[in-house]
């Protein structure tokens, strides 16, 4: 099985692949508004190279409640590749997506598809958005406006 894993948060992202037997990985920093060049980082592990987009079985992100910008970024880039190329898109949620890099992403998303017998129907690009389940400062912030805004004194 061969995976594309892609971890972004902050002012750093990680890619790796793992192609067969072989882990590779990529990091770089980066200003915190600022996306990298996946394709750039893409052939920096060897994509065209050493393997092709098309080869890949398995593509993945890590999700992170805490960082909306990066995941939107690495979720939107990811779903046009599979959706492009039918193959499936497995998100590894993480609140703690700092510590997380993306050979522990690439790991997870490989045991979760073999977990699902290869069931490719089950990690569809088009159900694999990112979910911002938990954010407490948000969320108490809009607590304190629905009174107002629904109760109106």
């Amino acid at each position: 099985m061969n995976v594309i894993a892609i971890q972004s948060s902050g002012n750093q992202t990680s890619l790796c692949a793992i192609i067969k037997d072989d882990v590779v990985q990529y990091s770089l920093k980066h200003e915190r508004k600022e996306r990298p060049n996946w394709s750039e980082m893409l052939s920096n592990i060897g994509l065209d190279s050493f393997f092709t987009l098309e080869e890949i079985d398995i593509f993945a992100y890590a999700n992170n409640s805490n960082s909306y910008t990066a995941t939107r970024s690495v979720a939107a880039y990811l779903k046009g590749i599979t959706s492009a190329i039918s193959k499936p898109l497995i998100v590894i949620d993480s609140d703690d997506v700092d510590n997380l890099d993306s050979d522990a992403v690439a790991k997870k998303a490989l045991e979760m598809y073999l977990d699902s017998k290869n069931n490719s129907e089950s990690f569809k690009s088009d159900t694999a958005n990112p979910i911002y389940s938990s954010i407490p400062f948000l969320e108490e912030k809009i607590s304190n406006l629905l009174p107002r805004v629904f109760y109106p004194h």
